[in-house]
């Protein structure tokens, strides 16, 4: 049956994909679109500041929605307290004004990250029962806006995606490029190893999650259950493509002098960098890998779509719409 569904970071990479599925099995979707951001495309738009508590209480009290699947939050900042205004804050506000206008939500969505929990070991996935141990500020704020919806007074369910890449990303899309200008760039992470996952998988592990009776109060990984290491997945990208790339490794060191450059940029124009301390720290790590077994379990969610079949969409997705 046809329901309202509200939904916040909509024009985002898994935010648009996600609104375009739920208006495709004929939902009323609903977008929060916060002012001077850009349009969030099909569907129904509502606008407010996260931090504009009353405006959100309405928009709870008029659309009374279902369900809601809270997508946005930032990835980029240059202290903490960037990161708590994007990621903890939202929620918080969000939180309280379904709790107050609204208890009759069904369900609370919130779209979390592996950052939460902090890296792994090459031979130890990190699984949902381990301790939440997040290592730079994107991480502890992803956590602290966790802990938020723990304690809501709202059916519940969190789902924590590990490298999501596809058709319209903009982080990974680097590498693609730079595969398509014959060159395979590592930033000393080679033979590092993590987890991934196909952006139309992981908006099916989402919508499936969020309608499960076994899934309320419950926080899950989304991996496609294929550990890959760095190395093998820029090759898989390089042999897509199909052009000879020189491989080129920064190493440690020069990733380090590039954190440098980036904070000194930033601190110069105020404009976060991708590059910088608290990314360099995530990027030494080892291993940020995850187990997806909770989720088979919970909901009988399997993947769909592996590295060489996602990795070939993706290239022919940037080739049609002139990406690169």
């Amino acid at each position: 049956m046809a329901e309202t569904i509200l939904i916040t970071g909509a024009s985002g990479f898994i935010g648009r994909r996600l609104r375009r599925a739920l208006l495709e099995q004929g939902h009323d979707v609903v977008a929060i679109r916060r002012p001077g951001s850009p349009p969030a495309g099909e569907g129904r738009t509502v606008e407010s500041s996260y931090d504009d508590l009353e405006q959100l209480s309405a928009i709870a009290r008029e659309e009374k929605p279902s369900r809601v699947f809270h997508v946005a939050g930032v990835t980029k900042g240059r202290t903490y307290e960037d990161f708590a205004r994007g990621n903890v804050m939202p929620t918080r506000n969000l939180i309280a004004a379904l709790e107050a206008e609204h208890p009759e939500l069904e369900r609370f969505v919130h779209v979390s990250s592996l950052a939460a929990y902090g890296p792994a070991t090459p031979e130890q996935p990190i699984c949902e029962n381990d301790p939440r141990r997040p290592i730079e500020h994107y991480g502890v704020s992803k956590l602290e806006a966790e802990q938020v919806v723990e304690d809501a007074d709202v059916p519940w369910t969190i789902v924590r995606p590990s490298g999501v890449y596809g058709p319209g990303d903009v982080d990974y899309l680097e590498l693609f490029k730079a595969a398509s200008k014959r060159v395979n760039l590592f930033f000393g992470n080679k033979r590092r190893w993590f987890s991934a996952i196909y952006v139309d998988d992981c908006v099916r592990a989402i919508l499936e999650a969020s309608a499960h009776a076994e899934t309320v109060g419950k926080g899950y990984f989304l991996t496609d259950g294929r550990p890959t290491t760095w190395e093998h997945f820029q090759r898989t990208i390089v042999d897509t493509i199909g052009k000879k790339a020189l491989t080129v490794d920064l190493g440690d060191r020069l990733v380090s002098v590039a954190a440098i450059a980036g904070e000194l940029a930033t601190r110069i124009d105020g404009k976060p960098r991708l590059m910088n301390h608290q990314k360099a720290r995530m990027s030494f790590q080892d291993a940020w890998l995850c187990t997806g077994d909770r989720a088979r379990e919970d909901f009988g969610f399997a993947c769909e779509v592996g590295h060489e079949e996602g990795i070939r969409r993706t290239h022919e997705w940037y080739q049609d719409n002139g990406w690169y």
